[in-house]
């Protein structure tokens, strides 16, 4: 079947959530989305600008696997919407792990309602329900399908979409050049190579473009104010630079 690229959403942006992707012994939603996205640049249908984990609550009725965490990846439109629906949910139907409830969400930023972005918030601090996130994304017009097992993942996905948009939620676990950018740099030279917002110490002050610091290889923006956000620690004065990115254990402390 053929269609017609839709130019009103061509360079549009886009919220791809997808959640309970994995089982056990797979790899984690994290690394799923990663391969999503790269099959969406390969396809020419997203130029894929960041992917974003985002934890959701921990708690006995909640069926999840390691750690509820659900993953949103942000970009531009360069395709048709009809095949990145198409494409996402293929992908994700061939690939998904043996016994997982994927599920499935595709926002643009026009159709993301309020009630999205209270839901995503609701699900870091309650229970929800697969029905009440289906209610949700039928009342605006949006994307959500659970593609398999008994489809609990829309909850995730549809979180993930509304807390990324709102902007003040989860850690990067994609941009271009994050993960293969190791070493020390002045702290204007590493935001040329990695497109970070801003550097700030662990008191949020802004580090000067003159300082050096050693990236580390875990390196983990995160999102505050619609920015992405590099927290970096200040070393003492026997180090060879003046600053190192957060330890994980800080970026998971803040992040999550």
């Amino acid at each position: 079947m053929y269609f017609c690229v839709n130019l009103f959403t061509m360079n549009l942006q886009i919220y791809i959530g997808i959640d309970d992707t994995d089982n056990l012994e797979s790899r984690g939603t994290g690394h799923m989305a990663r391969a999503l996205a790269q099959s969406l640049y390969q396809a020419g249908l997203v130029n894929v600008d960041s992917i974003t984990r985002h934890q959701l609550l921990v708690d006995p009725q909640i069926p999840y696997t390691s750690h509820n965490s659900s993953a949103c990846i942000q970009g531009k439109v360069a395709g048709n919407d009809y095949w990145i629906r198409n494409h996402c949910s293929d992908f994700l139907l061939e690939n998904a792990a043996e016994g997982s409830d994927v599920g499935l969400c595709i926002a643009f930023e026009e159709e993301i309602h309020e009630d999205i972005i209270q839901f995503g918030k609701q699900a870091k601090r309650m229970v929800l329900t697969k029905s009440a996130a289906v209610t949700i994304a039928r009342d605006h017009e949006i994307f959500l399908a659970g593609l398999t097992g008994k489809k609990i993942g829309v909850i995730g996905a549809l979180a993930a979409v509304g807390l990324r948009f709102d902007g003040n939620d989860g850690r990067l676990l994609w941009m271009e050049r994050l993960r293969e950018v190791q070493g020390v740099f002045s702290v204007k030279k590493y935001r040329e190579m990695v497109s970070i917002d801003m550097i700030v110490d662990l008191q949020g002050i802004p580090v000067h473009d003159d300082a050096t610091i050693r990236i580390t290889d875990w390196c983990r923006p995160i999102v505050r104010n619609k920015k992405i956000v590099l927290f970096a620690e200040k070393l003492n004065m026997n180090e060879n630079c003046e600053y190192q990115s957060a330890t994980k254990e800080y970026i998971k402390l803040i992040s999550e």
